[in-house]
């Protein structure tokens, strides 16, 4: 098992539980034989992963995958009925409840840590939900996992993550090539694990007298002599704010309806921005909303994007396991004006391409899952502790797909938190419409419906301002305000 992977199996909390869970909606109820089949044709066999369960260490052994001796694909695919009566909204609710439900429950550490669900009745279709574990892959390659069940209009199935449309920072290449430490970022990352192998023969005790700034200091230190970037992991702080505070155990979920993508993309022209700009404006501006109408002035509030390392044009390795990095991102949500939020977007998202946080990040990764439990837990929740939640994007296809024969309608995810995560937002572009699922903590954020009406409306706004084509007052574009 990677560091990474190690990582995000102990990031487990009892309050933040580190599953990605996504729903693929279909037109009609598949055949259900055909559902086994598939997933045990693309999924099972294809990625050993899937049918292995997570060993602790035993002795100098490491944490390690192993094959479960008992694995049954029954225990894991089930199969349930919604009412399947009233409204399309009441459909949709139904199904909204019916993973908010689950969405609490850990896996059993004995079994492989996936599951899937084939719901019936979601109006006069189905709906697949899958909860998968972080420590199986990161969210690009679990997303090219699901969609591989489905085939294109011929039948031909086929890996179906596209050009990353909405993930400007996209494909870094980060990783040493094999056998050495040279290429863009090697020596960051070289860096970095030669730090995990020092500290590990030199012992543990005084990184973990030390505490977690003094750690992650040294990490930095020897993964990067950049100051600023440096500086900003260790000083990004997120302000108070109605959407922090201590989470609770349930948590909610809502998601947008479908929204084309060219007016979206016409309004980031306006500015010279990209299509993911427009849309974590549009998040900004929803923020931005929800705070003031609670009473609160509006501030800038920080989430963590991760950042693709693994090539888009490459096959998936049979280990699958975490490819990315996390950077910090100050959503500009105390701007008031659409276009000053867009401008800032993009001058941010400017910064971080051209920053070298997410290779510094992508090299942290790796040694931290080398920490011991209690080290990793501290360094994790400093860094978790210092945004409101994640934000992700994934380019899926952009024509329609299908599943054993049955259109696939749309495409919804939500990204898990850790530590005092309170508010996570995944982006999921498919059949040229983006959808974007919102997961909230029930303690902190109770109503998230308010929230979603505020990103429809910003999108809505957005849109409008495309048509119209007037840039009007855009506000500072080239620097990264930090605060």
């Amino acid at each position: 098992m990677g560091s990474a992977d190690v990582l995000w199996l102990n990031m487990d909390r009892p309050t933040n539980l580190m599953v990605i869970v996504s729903v693929v909606l279909l037109e009609s109820v598949p055949d259900w034989d055909r559902v086994l089949d598939v997933v045990r044709e693309r999924i099972i066999e294809p990625y050993p992963v899937f049918s292995q369960r997570a060993r602790r260490p035993q002795g100098l052994s490491g944490h390690r995958w192993e094959d479960d001796p008992d694995f049954d694909l029954a225990r894991h695919v089930t199969r349930v009925t919604l009412s399947g009566e009233g409204t399309a909204a009441e459909a949709d609710a139904e199904l909204q409840a019916y993973v908010e439900e689950h969405l609490p429950r850990p896996f059993d550490r004995t079994r492989p840590l996936w599951e899937v669900h084939l719901v019936d009745g979601h109006g006069a279709g189905a709906a697949l939900v899958f909860r998968i574990h972080h420590a199986l892959a990161d969210g690009i390659a679990l997303t090219r996992v699901l969609l591989g069940l489905t085939e294109d209009a011929d039948g031909r199935p086929g890996d179906l993550v596209g050009p990353p449309a909405t993930t400007d920072l996209a494909t870094l290449p980060l990783a040493a090539p094999s056998g050495g430490e040279g290429g863009t970022g090697g020596g960051i990352v070289a860096s970095g694990l030669r730090l995990a192998r020092a500290t590990t023969r030199s012992g543990w005790d005084r990184l973990r007298s030390k505490g977690a700034r003094a750690a992650v200091t040294d990490a930095a230190g020897l993964t990067l002599r950049t100051g600023q970037v440096v500086s900003d992991l260790l000083l990004t702080t997120n302000p108070r704010s109605v959407v922090g505070g201590v989470p609770g155990h349930r948590k909610r979920l809502v998601w947008t309806e479908p929204l084309p993508l060219p007016g979206l993309k016409q309004a980031g022209r306006l500015v010279g921005a990209t299509l993911n700009d427009v849309l974590l404006s549009a998040v900004a501006g929803a923020l931005h909303t929800y705070q003031d109408e609670r009473g609160r002035e509006p501030v800038d509030l920080v989430t963590m994007v991760p950042v693709n390392v693994r090539p888009l044009d490459e096959p998936l390795p049979r280990e699958l396991g975490n490819r990315f990095a996390l950077v910090f991102l100050r959503f500009p949500s105390r701007d008031a004006t659409p276009l000053a939020r867009l401008a800032l977007s993009k001058a941010r998202m400017d910064w971080l391409k051209a920053s070298p946080e997410a290779a510094l990040t992508f090299a942290l990764i790796s040694v931290i899952g080398r920490f011991p439990a209690e080290l990793e837990r501290r360094v994790v929740d400093f860094f978790a502790d210092k945004a409101i939640g994640v934000t992700t994007n994934v380019a899926g296809p952009r024509e329609v797909r299908y599943l054993g024969g049955v259109p696939v309608t749309g495409v919804l995810g939500w990204v898990p938190g850790s530590g005092r995560h309170t508010l996570g937002f995944c982006i999921v572009t498919y059949a040229d419409a983006v959808r974007i699922g919102i997961m909230a903590d029930e303690s902190v954020v109770p109503d998230p419906e308010s929230l979603l009406a505020a990103l429809e409306d910003e999108l809505a706004l957005l849109v409008r301002i495309g048509e119209a084509g007037s840039a009007g007052p855009t506000g500072p574009r080239t620097r990264r305000p930090r605060s």
